[in-house]
């Protein structure tokens, strides 16, 4: 067992300073004072006063590799272990994205079960950018009821030149079929929609909400915060009941585009309910831009220490941490419906970030394992470290 002493806690409510027993993957008791008569063997970190907050939950994560817009060579390969983890992200969601075709829902599912064998908590979408949704079983109800890691579908795209152009019924009979399953089976049940820089922008789920009796948490658009204006859609939606996400990548000065930083802080200001936004990476993704024509005229690849530093920007902002941490834990695993994530408490898995005094990850728990410590990292992915003697990784 490992007895984490005198830690500033965030759980994400905060605590003061605290002491945290932890084995068997949980937190096993949270006190102010030490525990008496273990009766076992317990190795003790003095934290310092140190804050500790919960590990990541990262809702958006290309976890076989995304890309494919500039051609086979532009395929991104999957991020490894290590660049979750020194980011302070102990839970992913996987999903497919422009590439639904040669990428498939039985490889993302077998990349799942990849990074929950080593050490990490993860789920996925079905689907990808396109309609009809990509499948294992036939259909999405199918997938979210029989296939345990599979909690919604996405990314579908809309509003964006590389989505097959869904219709409002398609929307909503795939809306329709997420929400169903996840009933059946007490997941989320959920669509995650990508937003393109399309004009039409919001405008099909405001519809699908006008239209249907379908709940307004089953839609959660990301990447809400690439344009201003579908930003200000966003905050529209936020108020009818939609959990939005935005994508902690980089904007240029002058940009018509939020940060992720910028775009919470705008949302924060407006009132709105704070338990409806998250932040997600988009890691592993690439990051396109396109000329008038819809070809490729430049190409980044998004990473998960967007998270922190998105964290760190909005520390820096004067935002509380009470408030900041939420966006990047217990929001997400709240719609997710993951259990025990997003929380630091008795019973939940020991998922957390010890934070130095720059806000930097100097120690990351994953299921109660150190993945990140004193910043070094101490868990590689299986073949990370052929990979770092072939000097390929960092």
């Amino acid at each position: 067992m490992l007895l984490l002493r005198n830690a500033n806690l965030y759980a994400p409510e905060p605590q003061g300073l605290q002491h945290l027993l932890i084995g068997s993957n949980r937190i096993l008791w949270i006190g102010n004072q030490d525990p008496d008569h273990i009766g076992l063997p317990v190795t003790v970190v003095d934290l310092e006063g140190r804050a500790v907050i919960p590990g990541f939950v990262d809702g958006h994560v290309h976890v076989t590799g995304g890309g494919g817009e500039t051609g086979y060579a532009s395929r991104v390969p999957a991020p490894n272990l290590s660049k979750y983890t020194t980011a302070g992200v102990t839970s992913v969601i996987g999903l497919l994205g422009t590439d639904d075709l040669v990428r498939s829902t039985a490889q993302l599912v077998a990349q799942i079960y990849a990074l929950r064998d080593s050490g990490l908590s993860a789920w996925g979408y079905c689907g990808g950018y396109h309609v009809p949704p990509v499948t294992l079983t036939g259909s999405v109800r199918g997938d979210i009821v029989l296939v345990e890691p599979l909690i919604g579908v996405g990314e579908l795209a809309i509003s964006d030149h590389r989505s097959s152009q869904p219709t409002l019924q398609e929307l909503l009979r795939i809306a329709a079929d997420a929400h169903v399953a996840g009933l059946m089976s007490g997941k989320a049940g959920i669509v995650h929609l990508h937003l393109g820089d399309g004009a039409r922008g919001l405008e099909l789920v405001s519809q699908a909400l006008s239209t249907s009796e379908i709940p307004a948490r089953v839609f959660q658009p990301t990447h809400v915060n690439r344009r201003k204006a579908l930003f200000d859609e966003a905050l529209q939606l936020a108020e009818q009941g939609c959990h939005i996400d935005v994508t902690a990548f980089p904007v240029e000065e002058g940009e018509d585009a939020w940060s992720a930083a910028q775009a919470v802080m705008r949302y924060l200001d407006k009132g709105l309910p704070q338990q409806r936004l998250s932040v997600s990476s988009d890691a592993g993704g690439c990051l396109p831009c396109f000329d008038a024509e819809g070809r490729a005229c430049g190409m980044d690849v998004a990473h998960s220490g967007s998270m922190i530093d998105t964290l760190r920007e909005l520390l820096q902002a004067g935002v509380p941490m009470a408030t900041a941490v939420p966006l990047f834990s217990s929001n997400p695993a709240g719609l997710l419906r993951l259990p025990r994530k997003g929380h630091l408490q008795v019973g939940f898995d020991a998922d957390l970030i010890v934070l130095d005094e720059h806000n930097h990850p100097l120690h990351v728990l994953a299921l109660g394992e150190f993945h990140v410590r004193n910043g070094e990292v101490v868990r590689r992915g299986l073949f990370e470290n052929d990979l770092l003697n072939q000097g390929q990784v960092d």
